[in-house]
């Protein structure tokens, strides 16, 4: 028989499972954008699709949540005080990335990201 610790407390292992959600669309207001660089204290440098680079914070909910890093796809919503800023709501994964191409949401970054090869390995 196995004798516990107080530190040895068992766990439920939960397997990752892929679920394919419905991806968060820009509303009128957001953009999209990839980082640039990371600034610190919780900021970013993002390049937005409307090609303003803005100086975005991420969100309190995803800080230490979600991981960002330099190249991320995100969604940005602009202050309206201050249109060279914003909040970061939103991180984008790879097949959110092919359905925003596939729909023509990645119009203003065609320079810095590569949109024909999400399209062509969608299509494989």
């Amino acid at each position: 028989m196995v004798k516990r610790c107080f530190n040895m407390v068992k766990r439920k292992r939960v397997k990752e499972e892929k679920e394919s959600k419905e991806p968060v669309i820009p509303a009128e207001d957001q953009v999209v954008g990839v980082i640039e660089q990371m600034v610190g204290f919780d900021r970013a440098k993002v390049r937005c699709s409307d090609g303003v680079v803005r100086l975005c914070r991420i969100r309190g909910k995803m800080k230490k949540r979600i991981w960002m890093r330099i190249g991320d796809v995100v969604l940005v919503a602009p202050w309206d005080f201050q249109p060279e800023r914003g909040d970061i709501l939103h991180r984008y994964g790879m097949d959110e990335l092919r359905y925003l191409a596939k729909h023509g949401y990645l119009k203003g970054l065609e320079d810095i990201l590569p949109i024909e090869d999400l399209l062509r390995r969608e299509e494989e």
